[in-house]
Formats: C-alpha cells, sequence, structure tokens
C-alpha cells in the first residue's frame, strides 16, 4: 500500500529529497504526476479520474507533508523499504490503509513513472 504522513508530522522536510517518485510535497504545495517523472501527457488516476500529467491538483493536506499515493511506490525498485519511514524522525510515515496496493502494482507505477 502507499504511504502516508501522519499529523504527527513535525515537517522537518527529511522525507522530501528521499523519495525516489518525487511524491513527498510540502503541505499547501499543488501536486502534479510530472513532477520529478518522466510521464506526460494524459494518465489515470487511482480512483480513475483522467489527468494530464502537468495539471497542477489541490494539496492534500495544508498543514504538513503529505505524500501523493499515484507517485508512491513504497519504493519498490528501488530500495529494501521506504526512505521516507526510514529518515523520519518522529515515525509518522506509515502504511495507508485507504491505498492497498500489491507489489506488481507498485512496480508497474514505478516503471510508468520513469519511463526511459
Amino acid at each position: 500500500m502507499a504511504i502516508m504522513i501522519t499529523d504527527e508530522c513535525i515537517n522537518c522536510g527529511a522525507c522530501e529529497p528521499e523519495c525516489p517518485n518525487n511524491a513527498i510535497y510540502e503541505g499547501g504545495v499543488e501536486w502534479a504526476i510530472a513532477d520529478g517523472t518522466n510521464i506526460s501527457g494524459e494518465v489515470t488516476l487511482k480512483d480513475g479520474t483522467k489527468t494530464d500529467a502537468e495539471t497542477r491538483h489541490e494539496p492534500i493536506s495544508e498543514d504538513f507533508y503529505y505524500i501523493v499515493p499515484d507517485k508512491c511506490t513504497e519504493c519498490v525498485g528501488f530500495h529494501e523499504e521506504p526512505q521516507c519511514a526510514a529518515v523520519c524522525p518522529v515515525d509518522c510515515c506509515v502504511p495507508d490503509p485507504d491505498n492497498p496496493d500489491s507489489e506488481e502494482e507498485l512496480l508497474a507505477r514505478k516503471e510508468k513513472l520513469h519511463l526511459e
């Protein structure tokens, strides 16, 4: 499943540079699928919504860092464990029960986000 950041986040920012998918954003910052990835054109989000990869979306959180589930791969294909959780000093990067994914789905998302 995707990782989420709980409201226990202290906004230290340690997680953001560790994400290989640029799925982590500071609270209040708009996000786009294309940010830090090689994807372009129309994409279908996990909820079935179609959007352009460059379209800016409303922040998931205004108050603390957040992870975009449509970009999170739990670092599968990059690292042995989610790097955000590994560096978080307050252990607020946890599995998101609302966004379950199989390892195959996570690998497919990684491939889609990082087309060569």
